[in-house]
């Protein structure tokens, strides 16, 4: 699998890690119309739109997607299985959604592959009040934490328990839906969550007014790749051009929106009835920031995919039981359109 990409200057952005100074620039031409404009094209999230998207909204704004022959038409989601189903389906053009619950759908034999992940560091993290002296792993044993059963970050929560040296039955798990586990939080019926860093904690640090403190999951060693582009076969097939004009124009976006995250973050003013306000975008859009790379791919531009982070995550996501076993990079992961 070539999975090489022209190394860039790093550019450090807040001490939250090291990307590339300059843009990308696409190896192919530019997609568009059969008259040379720009061709529409959707893009389904993997839920409504939160800080992390900011970058398909300013790549928008600033005219990134044009550059490219893209007219980008976003669309909320509704979880990120239901977004893999319908890419599958070709519903839409493309999706953003997490990549645990693309490979479940590719081994249910949904016509999807990976184009490029860029949230490199799993967002899974237990996340407590910052105020209520849990400080370290150690600290958990005895608590009430709320989970969502089935989902990626309660699936490997015993692969993290068994990382800090804990048993499964130290911690009692409430199981919740996702609105249920942040309002058990705010409401203080349980000592803290499972979920996603950039997503949930900006959020309730917003509404209760406390700081919140994060026990990621990669900060015990456990980590597997999140949330990326993904395309319909079909596609990658027969229009590969376009393929490669969304993962280059994405990852021109991702990095002007890391190198300007207020710009970013406003380019989001307005565009959805539950978007969160302002200052919840902008500390999810920051949260997202330290997830964009591993130390495979330091320095390298948004969106690149190293082989042994895809062989790391099909370890990881296989030995909890999300996805099949034995199956090569190449069922997930279309390496073709590596940004440059």
């Amino acid at each position: 699998m070539n999975t090489s990409t022209r190394r860039l200057a790093p550019l450090a952005i807040a001490g939250i890690g090291a990307l590339a100074l300059a843009g990308c620039s696409g190896s192919s031409d530019d997609a568009g119309g059969s008259d040379g404009g720009a061709q529409s094209v959707t893009l389904m999230l993997n839920w409504y739109p939160y800080g992390e998207h900011a970058p398909f909204y300013y790549g928008v704004e600033e005219g990134i997607f044009e550059e490219h022959g893209i007219d980008l038409q976003i669309e909320a989601g509704q979880g990120s299985t239901k977004t893999a189903q319908a890419v599958g389906q070709e519903q839409v053009d493309f999706g953003w959604a997490d990549s645990p619950a693309v490979m479940a759908n590719v081994d249910k034999g949904v016509g999807i592959q990976s184009v490029g992940v860029f949230l490199q560091t799993t967002p899974s993290a237990v996340q407590v009040y910052a105020d209520s002296g849990i400080e370290e792993p150690a600290d958990l044993e005895g608590t009430t934490i709320a989970v969502s059963a089935g989902d990626a970050p309660t699936t490997t929560f015993p692969l993290y328990l068994e990382a800090v040296g804990l048993d499964e039955s130290d911690v009692q798990q409430q199981n919740l839906d996702p609105a249920g586990k942040v309002a058990a939080m705010l409401s203080e019926k349980v000592d803290g969550l499972i979920g996603f860093a950039h997503d949930q904690g900006p959020t309730i640090a917003a509404e209760s007014g406390r700081d919140m403190t994060y026990l990621r999951y990669s900060d015990a060693g456990l980590n597997f790749y999140s949330n990326g582009l993904i395309a319909p076969t079909s596609t990658i097939e027969s229009d590969p051009e376009l393929v490669d004009a969304l993962v280059q124009a994405t990852s021109e976006a991702f990095q002007a929106a890391a190198e300007d995250p207020a710009a970013a973050v406003a380019a989001m003013d307005g565009k959805d009835p539950q978007m969160p306000d302002a200052e919840v975008l902008q500390g999810q859009w920051e949260e997202t920031m330290k997830l964009l790379e591993t130390e495979a791919t330091a320095g390298e531009v948004p969106g690149t995919n190293a082989t042994a982070d895809w062989e790391a995550t099909i370890e990881v996501l296989s030995g909890a039981g999300l996805t099949a076993e034995g199956e090569s990079v190449d069922t997930y992961f279309n390496d073709e359109f590596q940004p440059e």
